[in-house]
């Protein structure tokens, strides 16, 4: 079955979305650096998925829950990214901003590459909103 738009999900062409708050998180192992990040999200009442690599083929909107998306079942084997990735889908913009606050209030660090969940990434696997934020990362770091 290919992932993507699931046309039952659909109304005049449009993806109809409305879903919870949650967060994606990409290559952040268990460990004491997840622990921070949950300990700091936490207290916002956000949730939060560790997303395995295993799964990068996926859409991005499909882990984050929007209905109108279909999974690929498709499994990824080749390396993990470099560098983690956050994904935040269903926020508002003052939540978005509270997240980040949150995270270098409490010490857990910064994540270089985050993203919001739009209509435009959504349909898009882990490993091509990497690509694209990285290069957005290098643009902004010359």
């Amino acid at each position: 079955m290919p992932c993507g738009l699931n046309p039952s999900g659909m109304r005049n062409g449009k993806v109809r979305s409305h879903m919870k708050p949650i967060i994606l998180l990409y290559h952040l192992p268990e460990g004491e650096r997840l622990a921070k990040i949950k300990r700091a999200l936490f207290p916002l009442g956000m949730r939060l998925r560790a997303v395995k690599k295993e799964e990068y083929l996926e859409p991005v909107g499909y882990l984050a829950g929007v209905k109108e998306l279909m999974p690929c079942g498709e499994v990824y084997t080749g390396d993990d990214f470099e560098k983690e990735m956050m994904v935040m889908a269903g926020l508002t913009s003052r939540q978005v901003d509270t997240v980040i606050l949150a995270l270098r209030k409490t010490g857990a660090g910064r994540i270089d590459y985050k993203a919001v969940l739009t209509p435009t990434n959504q349909s898009w696997n882990a490993l091509t909103l990497y690509g694209e934020l990285a290069k957005e990362h290098a643009k902004m770091n010359r």
